[in-house]
């Protein structure tokens, strides 16, 4: 592989691969494009990229029958491009082995975060040994958080939250990025569901009351994870709600 990722682009429709192409060469991808459901399979074989977007309803095999053979032959990483979104449809192809499910019309700057966020997960070595936060250790190996060598309970919500911020030190996550990566795309708008879990975490984390710790709030943006505090900080302040730390 390239020093940048190779995306496939899969889709019939010459406009809407033009706009996904476009979106993922601005996000540092390479691309190689595809217009009908062999035609996929045989690119795949042959240029062995790093991630396949493909729209469910190619031409000769549908995008569901083209992820159900590469799910049997290869083990790339595979969001599916949807032009209806009804729930059902969601649940259909992340059921038959999609990592995420994007519709159209998508934000530009949200597929190509959802495309890096698929990417990272399924390198084996992107996220892997110990980071040291205070008197905290995570292992992402073993999954596990120590404080003082001892274990901390964490709620399985709670470790996928903190795996995410950990692999993307110092990088702003956006609300919607974020729910996408730990709830998948039907909670990408559920900003409550997000700051219910933020704050659930800092808590078993051992922040402080009225701190926020190694996960900065970012107004109107979202989180950012900052154990060396390197990042502007914002002035603290009691929050309104009976939330324990800001969110």
């Amino acid at each position: 592989m390239g020093a940048e990722p190779l995306a496939l682009v899969a889709d019939a429709r010459i406009e809407s691969a033009k706009l996904v192409a476009l979106t993922l060469r601005r996000a540092g991808f390479r691309i190689v494009t595809a217009s009908d459901g062999p035609g996929t399979l045989a690119r795949v074989a042959e240029t062995s990229p790093d991630l396949v977007l493909v729209d469910e309803d190619l031409p000769n095999l549908s995008g569901h029958d083209v992820l159900r053979e590469l799910r049997a032959t290869h083990p790339v990483p595979i969001i599916l491009l949807g032009h209806r979104g009804a729930p059902a449809d969601v649940a259909a192809g992340l059921n038959l082995g999609a990592d995420d499910y994007v519709t159209y019309p998508f934000d530009p700057t949200e597929l190509a975060a959802r495309a890096r966020a698929v990417l990272r997960r399924s390198r084996p070595g992107a996220a892997a040994g110990k980071k040291r936060i205070g008197r905290l250790t995570v292992d992402l190996d073993r999954r596990e958080v120590l404080r003082d060598g001892r274990p901390v309970p964490l709620a399985r919500t709670e470790w996928l939250l903190l795996a995410e911020f950990v692999g993307n030190e110092g990088r702003i996550l956006r609300h919607s990025e974020l729910l996408t990566a730990v709830w998948g795309p039907a909670y990408r708008d559920d900003v409550a569901h997000l700051r219910h879990w933020i704050g659930q975490l800092r808590r078993t984390l051992g922040v402080g009351a009225w701190e926020e710790g190694p996960i900065r709030t970012i107004p109107g943006l979202g989180y950012a994870f900052d154990p060396t505090g390197r990042l502007p900080r914002r002035r603290s302040r009691r929050a309104d709600t009976p939330a324990a730390v800001p969110v």
